[in-house]
């Protein structure tokens, strides 16, 4: 299935968190070569690099919302492969946090373009089951703010636990400066 967004979208956004932070973390150069190749890279057959959005659910205290992928065995961000209907990155992670969680966030669009917080290419072992072969995921995440109070309703058949962090417990050691230089938390708050 293939998204509406284009390979203009994505080089946009991408020239704007390279603007914003520096490159991008992991397998960069992968998705370099794509996006000047203008590859199309939002359908989940375009190998060996596609596009996917994620949500960096942040609650006013700072702490992440993380859920456990229940296909990888790991601990993520809310996040996905892009559908047809999604207008902008920034929404695409909207729609995959509320499905992945029953949570709503809001992108900070103060500035323009919402800019990704992190992008992070990686790579994704075969799925014989699916057909597809190891690839590349260039996971473009954003920073949504959630409500405190809002209860997490995991969607039971891709994720399989739920836990808030500090942004100091992500293995991303560039997104908590990232994430106080952009909201600081005032210690109250905590």
């Amino acid at each position: 299935m293939s998204s509406s967004l284009t390979i203009a979208d994505v080089a946009r956004t991408l020239a704007a968190y390279e603007a914003r932070y520096g490159p991008p973390s992991g397998h960069v150069d992968v998705l370099r070569l794509a996006v000047a190749a203008a590859k199309p890279l939002t359908a989940r057959t375009d190998l060996p690099v596609h596009v996917t959005s994620g949500a960096v659910p942040r609650r006013a205290d700072g702490r992440l919302l993380q859920v456990r992928h229940r296909i990888l065995g790991t601990w993520l961000f809310p996040g996905g492969h892009l559908e047809p209907d999604d207008a902008s990155l920034a929404a695409a992670a909207q729609r995959e946090l509320a499905e992945e969680t029953g949570l709503t966030g809001a992108v900070d669009e103060s500035a323009g373009l919402p800019v990704p917080v992190d992008i992070d290419v990686h790579v994704i072992p075969p799925n014989p089951t699916k057909g597809e072969p190891e690839h590349y995921h260039a996971d473009f995440r954003f920073l949504l703010a959630v409500d405190d109070a809002a209860a997490v309703e995991l969607q039971a058949d891709e994720v399989s636990d739920w836990r808030w962090v500090e942004p100091t417990e992500t293995p991303n050691q560039g997104l908590a400066p990232r994430l106080h230089a952009l909201h600081p938390v005032d210690d109250d708050d905590r």
